[in-house]
């Protein structure tokens, strides 16, 4: 790619969140990429790939710093990319750039995250894709993704990503100096488990908030959960070409026709 990448920014915490303004000021301040900006008007954590069919869209313009072309789109991070490939850019971008997140998305977080949600819709319209995360919700170490983010860059440019193919990188919550470096590993099986609690609606009667703490299970040594808490920077490939369970299609195929074929005569 000899020319300066166009990269799409956006995030799933609102396109107020101190998070995407480090992301645009570490790409911005890097001169490595022209960047545009489609981020949900407000927070949509957890919203996974969820898109919005049962109201209009708004779709508004944002003044931002630069003059760099910036939406706030008040759905989805997936109708963020879906409203913006089709109704907002005339041109397709390079990269996707989705974050910085306050909060991990290591292990299979990424089934409800929307950081990894806007990621994966780009990721299946053939733009490759980036999720950006902190470690701790309540202190997110920014600076610290500040500095990798530039050579995150330069390394998707020298080594692109197959199609289908996205990275969920993860930064741990240490100092800098305490970094043990970066590591390409597996995908952990931690998750956030249910933890409702009583809200109270004097209207309505009695209701819940789902609520959510980090679930007790026993990690790989080579996952990134395990690692993320040791200090390094984590970088797990993710494919969403193809949800087949090609093992489970070539064992099953067989017996299953054969089944169906005798239940249904």
């Amino acid at each position: 790619m000899k020319k300066r990448p166009l990269i799409l920014i956006t995030n799933d915490d609102g396109i107020h969140a101190p998070g995407i303004e480090k992301l645009w000021d570490t790409l911005h301040d890097g001169s490595i990429a022209d960047l545009i900006i489609i981020a949900p008007a407000t927070e949509r954590s957890g919203t996974g790939v969820s898109i919005t069919w049962d109201r209009p869209i708004l779709i508004q313009k944002i003044e931002w710093r630069h003059n760099t072309p910036a939406w706030a789109i008040d759905g989805t991070p997936a109708d963020c990319v879906k409203m913006g490939m089709r109704l907002l850019l005339n041109i397709k971008p390079d990269f996707i750039f989705s974050g910085i997140n306050a909060g991990s998305n290591a292990g299979r977080n990424v089934l409800h995250s929307g950081t990894l949600g806007a990621v994966i819709e780009g990721v299946l319209r053939g733009i490759p894709g980036i999720a950006l995360s902190c470690e701790s919700e309540a202190h997110p170490n920014f600076e610290l993704a500040e500095k990798y983010i530039p050579d995150i860059v330069h390394y998707l440019i020298a080594h692109p990503l197959p199609s289908g193919c996205l990275l969920n990188i993860n930064f741990p919550n240490v100092p800098q100096e305490k970094v043990k470096g970066f590591r390409m590993t597996k995908q952990g099986k931690g998750r956030w488990a249910e933890d409702p609690f009583l809200h109270i609606d004097t209207e309505h009667g009695p209701s819940y908030w789902l609520g959510g703490k980090p679930e007790e299970i026993t990690e790989e040594e080579e996952s990134d959960i395990t690692l993320l808490h040791q200090g390094y920077v984590t970088a797990v490939p993710l494919d969403v070409h193809d949800l087949t369970h090609s093992k489970e299609l070539k064992a099953r195929s067989q017996n299953f026709h054969t089944f169906f074929s005798k239940h249904s005569s």
